[in-house]
């Protein structure tokens, strides 16, 4: 627990613990979420108290994460999450030095404290979990401009860009589809919707792995991203309870993985879609398979969700080739977003400074 002053006004840090939080401390923290929620992203929809606990204590074999409150006069007026590989997971050694952070203060609280708090409580937490490496994206202007202060670099930069299904015309993303059997090719259509069977997921991981690995990312300094099956049960088991699909389209030549792109459906918002990863393995570029596995999820959605108006994707700001395909289908640029990186020591000498 840390406190900082500004006058005479006391910030306080405390934990929060989803398994042992009272009532009193769930009400304050879904008063305080949704304040920031329309501060940083007004207008849309917010996720029910029910829902919203029942995340926080989902036990993930993968992924865990801590949240830290930060108080003034015994009310939240800011956080801090911390996301990371849960140690002894398979393969989590790779995943060891980095961690994930979110979070952020209500406007009429910055500036006085509140953030500078939270980022001592970062730095303790790196130096005892032998952390090495926070990365944290951000969109608002208060976000970057904090990001600049404390030293942090913009190591990826992309944006979240939406699509209008009323503004699609259906019949040339026809022509896409059809166009993506190369003549001579050997390539093949498999189309899940729904679920994928866990068996044939299994045999996927690892093309995915190799194609995600692809992706252009700047400067960013993480380990190589992986596939895992276990992130697709647990993910798979959550949707059988709140309602929920996943949608893969692919092209293959045999047992070889030429194009991919997949969706999921929400049904806590089921007029929104959100589009995943679309990637063409090396060989297969520039033939116009992109378009055409985008072109088959489009109407695979179409088909199943006919009240879905919203395709929401993230594309790097750095791949051209998506970001063209994106754009002659229509999508625009919701919101700018930064990947910021910052070290440990450097998290260090920026508060040694300040104290």
């Amino acid at each position: 627990m840390l406190d900082t002053t500004k006058g005479s006004t006391a910030i306080e840090t405390r934990p929060f613990d989803p398994h042992t939080a009272s009532a009193h401390d769930w009400a304050k923290l879904h008063t305080y979420r949704r304040a920031r929620q329309e501060e940083d992203h007004p207008g849309e929809p917010v996720m029910s108290d029910a829902e919203f606990e029942h995340d926080l204590r989902l036990h993930r074999p993968l992924h865990e994460s801590q949240r830290i409150m930060a108080l003034r006069d015994g009310e939240f007026v800011g956080n801090l999450i911390l996301g990371f590989r849960r140690p002894g997971s398979p393969g989590g050694e790779d995943y060891a030095p980095f961690v994930d952070v979110w979070g952020g203060v209500l406007s009429p609280h910055r500036r006085q404290g509140a953030g500078k708090a939270l980022l001592g409580e970062l730095l303790s937490f790196m130096q005892g979990s032998g952390k090495t490496m926070a990365s944290m994206k951000v969109h608002t202007p208060d976000g970057h401009a904090f990001m600049a202060e404390i030293g942090a670099r913009c190591n990826y930069r992309s944006a979240e860009n939406r699509l209008s299904f009323d503004a699609l015309d259906w019949n040339e993303l026809a022509r896409w589809q059809a166009q993506a059997l190369v003549p001579d090719s050997d390539l093949a259509w498999e189309v899940h919707a729904g679920r994928v069977p866990m068996e044939r997921l299994a045999t996927l991981m690892e093309p995915f792995s190799a194609l995600i690995n692809e992706q252009p990312l700047d400067s960013l300094d993480i380990p190589r991203m992986r596939y895992e099956l276990q992130g697709y049960a647990t993910w798979y088991e959550d949707m059988d309870r709140r309602g929920g699909e996943h949608f893969l389209v692919l092209l293959r030549r045999g047992d070889q993985v030429a194009a991919m792109c997949d969706a999921s459906w929400d049904a806590r918002f089921p007029e929104r879609v959100y589009q995943q990863l679309t990637a063409v393995a090396r060989p297969w570029r520039g033939k116009g398979l992109a378009k055409g596995v985008k072109a088959a999820m489009l109407n695979l959605v179409r088909e199943r969700h006919a009240q879905v108006r919203t395709m929401i994707t993230h594309n790097a700001k750095a791949n051209a080739p998506m970001l063209s395909i994106n754009q002659r289908l229509g999508f625009a640029v919701h919101r700018q977003d930064g990947t910021y990186q910052i070290g440990r020591d450097d998290v260090k000498a920026f508060l040694s400074q300040i104290r």
